[in-house]
């Protein structure tokens, strides 16, 4: 089965408890329910549901936006600091 990397930050990172993982992809994706899933995973992501930012491959995405097979997936909230 095709596997993705996720990467977290900032916040989120300390909500996962973790800066990456591994995820095995079982279904097309898009990046709004990659989150879904990950926040039943991880439930202290759920407060994040409305406010985050996904990158794909290094390029910011859009809830719609499906995920390839072996993407590097960034998920962090919309405000960092430097």
């Amino acid at each position: 089965m095709p596997t993705i990397r996720i990467l977290f930050f900032s916040l989120l990172r300390d909500a996962t408890g973790t800066a990456e993982i591994d995820w095995t992809l079982t279904t097309p994706t898009t990046a709004s329910q990659l989150f879904a899933t990950l926040a039943e995973k991880y439930p202290a992501l759920a407060p994040w549901r409305h406010s985050h930012l996904i990158a794909i491959n290094q390029e910011y995405a859009r809830p719609d936006t499906p995920i390839p097979h072996g993407a590097e997936v960034a998920i962090m909230p919309p405000v960092q600091g430097g």
